[in-house]
């Protein structure tokens, strides 16, 4: 089993043909690259994000202030190309102690 030769990729490329046809190849490239960027666009928000977090200033216990204050929604931006909307995201709340 050592590497794969140009006879070896053509065989495989001829299986793949064979089993999705040449009509769904092309559909299946686009889905495939508008996951990617996809993927890609969601690991930069979260980068950012990260970047962004920096440890902010606990409120002073003298302002007179109970009640918590509830950061604003985050909306994660369609990947360039992308045809949906932007979406709201959901996440846990971090109640841990740090």
């Amino acid at each position: 089993m050592g590497r794969l030769g140009p006879t070896e990729i053509i065989l495989i490329l001829v299986v793949i043909i064979l089993l999705f046809g040449a009509k769904k190849l092309p559909d299946m490239a686009r889905s495939l690259g508008k996951s990617a960027r996809i993927l890609k666009s969601e690991a930069k928000a979260m980068k950012s994000d990260d970047q962004q977090s920096a440890p902010a200033d606990p409120p002073h216990a003298g302002t007179g202030t109970t009640a918590p204050v509830q950061p604003a929604p985050r909306t994660i931006q369609a990947a360039p190309g992308d045809v949906t909307s932007s979406r709201p995201v959901t996440e846990p709340s971090d109640t841990t102690k740090r």
